[in-house]
C-alpha cells in the first residue's frame, strides 16, 4: 500500500547500499536505482550522495529517510490492528537461531508452540550470530534467537535469559576436579574455540579482555560447532568454554566434565527483529509463547 518508491528509497537508506536493497527485496539492482531516480524526479533532487564507491544520504535524503521511517511506522501498526480485528493466523514464520541456541533452547520452544498452533509453519534457519542478524537485516527472516551484542540501531533487541559459560574438559583432565577455576589457571592449557561471528566466542573473548587477557587464550583449534567442539574436547586435544545448558548429555554419561567460571561468565540470549517489520499475529503470538517459555527457564 505504501509507495514502492519511498519503500525502495527507505531500504536502501536503511541499508547504505544499492546491492544490499536488491537483495533485501527481492529486485535486480538497475530497478532499484530506477525507482529511486523516480522519487528523486519527483523531489526534483538527489537523496543520495555517490561518491568512491560510497553511498550516503544528502540532507534532504536526511529528512526523507526520518519522514519514510514514521509512515511506515504507522503503517505497520495499521496492519496489526487490522490483522488483530480480523484475528488472522497461519501462514508460515522464518526464524533464525544462532548454533548454541538452536541446539539447546529450540527444540522444546517450538514443540510446545506447534502443539498451541499446529496450522502455523516455521521455517528454522542456523547458523553463527553474526550470520543470523545479517538476514534479520535483509529481511530473510522474521525473528533471530542469538547470543551476544547487536549494534545495529535499525533492528530491535529484547533480552530473553540468561545464559553460562563453563570451561569443559575430560574427566580425567587435572582440571576436572576444581569447583571453579580462574582465567590464571586456564592460560596452560590449549584451547579449542569456535570460529569469527559466534557469539559465544564473542563472550569469552570479552571476558578474558576483562580479566586482565587482551591477548586472549592460545587457540589451538577453531571449529564450526558445539558438537564439534565437545568431540574434540573429549578427544583431548584442548579445553574449551560453551553453554552449560549444551552439556547435559556429556556430564550424563561421564564423557565430559564441566566447571564454572570464577568469576561466572554469563551472557543473554536475545530476540531480535526489524524495528519497522510488519508484526503479522503469527509473530506476536511466537514471541510472547517465547517470552513466557524463556521466563519459565530463566
Amino acid at each position: 500500500m505504501a509507495d514502492r518508491r519511498l519503500k525502495v528509497f527507505y531500504t536502501v537508506a536503511r541499508l547504505l547500499s544499492f546491492t544490499k536493497a536488491a537483495e533485501s527485496l527481492h529486485m535486480t539492482q538497475p530497478a532499484v536505482t530506477f525507482q529511486v531516480r523516480q522519487l528523486e524526479e519527483h523531489f526534483d533532487t538527489r537523496l543520495f550522495d555517490r561518491t568512491h564507491n560510497r553511498v550516503t544520504l544528502t540532507d534532504v535524503g536526511v529528512v526523507v529517510y526520518e519522514v519514510a521511517e514514521r509512515i511506515f511506522e504507522h503503517y505497520d501498526e495499521m496492519e496489526r490492528r487490522v490483522r488483530e480485528m480480523t484475528g488472522e493466523m497461519g501462514g508460515s514464520l522464518n526464524i533464525g537461531a544462532s548454533m548454541t541456541v538452536a541446539e539447546n533452547m529450540l527444540p522444546a520452544l517450538l514443540g510446545q508452540f506447534r502443539k498451541k498452533h499446529p496450522d502455523l509453519n516455521v521455517r528454522l534457519k542456523v547458523g553463527n550470530s553474526e550470520s543470523i542478524v545479517s538476514m534479520v537485516e535483509h529481511n530473510v527472516i522474521d525473528l533471530a534467537i542469538v547470543e551476544g551484542s547487536i549494534s545495529n540501531k535499525n533492528l530491535l533487541v529484547e533480552a530473553c535469559r540468561d545464559d553460562e559459560l563453563v570451561v569443559i574438559m575430560p574427566p580425567d583432565h587435572p582440571l576436572a576436579k576444581n569447583e571453579t577455576l580462574t582465567v590464571d589457571q586456564l592460560m596452560p592449557y590449549q584451547f579449542i574455540c569456535r570460529e569469527e561471528g559466534s557469539g559465544t566466542r564473542e563472550a569469552i573473548f570479552n571476558y578474558l579482555i576483562e580479566q586482565g587477557y587482551p591477548d586472549g587464550w592460545t587457540v589451538c583449534m577453531e571449529l564450526g560447532s558445539p558438537e564439534a567442539i565437545k568431540g574434540a574436547v573429549e578427544a583431548g586435544m584442548g579445553l574449551s568454554v560453551m553453554s552449560k545448558s549444551g552439556i547435559a548429555k556429556e556430564l550424563k554419561l561421564d564423557m565430559l566434565v564441566s566447571v564454572p567460571l570464577d568469576p561466572p561468565l554469563l551472557r543473554g540470549f536475545s530476540f531480535v527483529r526489524q524495528r519497522h517489520k510488519f508484526r503479522l499475529p503469527a509473530m506476536e503470538a511466537l514471541l510472547t509463547f517465547a517470552r513466557a517459555f524463556c521466563s519459565k527457564q530463566s
